[in-house]
């Protein structure tokens, strides 16, 4: 009885729904992968042994051939998104903000650059075939991803300044007033928090560019961050 409650609870239906989807096991990995990094560089700062880094190495690695391996195909996904946004800059769709519009369209056109690149990518990563320009990919597949979060970070700018206009002509005494600040207060979280994830998502592309000086402590625990969000999300969405 007790092994029938716990193989037909909800939260393990849940978890089924989670980990069928690409996404929900990227997700998984990734926050793995980030952490190992992170978790390295601290035993290297404590003075570790290499035989006890080595591990830790070795998930960082291999979890991220594996996840170069699940993004493979995932640039048409970002094509057709790209197209759909750019179809919408001339559709008179009411309510659209044209500076939404055309952060989705950047967003969407630097993921699929980043992508694409990565792809070209993968036979190298793999040991498959040794090919010289691989590097020069991995670097546009980097930059792409800064113009592709750089447009989401200034979607969810203007997105909290448009929350603070809504909400300053909001009225709290009265009833729909109230409801109305709940659902901004909700939209507003939900902003700050995918900030948090570009920003925090932003310092990988950017270190392994050289544009900025993060160590590799830094840039795991960021991505981690990122990661946790990014899981939390997509077990909303299963829900």
């Amino acid at each position: 009885m007790v092994a029938d409650a716990l193989v037909y609870h909800p939260t393990v239906s849940h978890y089924l729904k989670f980990v069928a989807t690409t996404t929900g096991r990227d997700k998984v990995l990734r926050l793995v992968q980030y952490f190992a990094r992170f978790y390295a560089w601290y035993l290297l700062r404590t003075n570790a042994t290499r035989a006890e880094i080595a591990p830790y190495e070795g998930i960082k690695k291999a979890f991220a051939q594996a996840r170069k391996l699940l993004r493979v195909g995932k640039n048409v996904e970002h094509v057709r998104a790209a197209a759909v946004a750019f179809d919408s800059l001339s559709s008179s769709s009411k309510g659209a903000d044209p500076v939404l519009k055309y952060a989705a369209l950047g967003r969407q056109l630097g993921y699929a650059g980043y992508l694409s690149a990565d792809m070209l990518t993968v036979p190298t990563t793999l040991n498959i075939r040794k090919w010289d320009g691989a590097p020069r990919a991995a670097r546009e597949a980097a930059r792409f991803w800064i113009v592709g979060l750089s447009c989401s970070v200034v979607a969810q700018v203007y997105t909290l300044y448009q929350l603070r206009q809504r909400e300053a002509k909001v009225d709290k005494k009265e009833g729909e007033g109230v409801v109305e600040a709940k659902k901004i207060a909700i939209e507003r979280y939900a902003s700050q928090l995918q900030l948090l994830s570009d920003l925090c998502d932003l310092t990988i592309p950017t270190s392994a560019l050289g544009w900025t000086n993060f160590d590799d402590g830094f840039v795991g625990l960021a991505g981690s961050v990122s990661s946790l969000i990014g899981l939390v999300n997509q077990w909303k969405k299963t829900a």
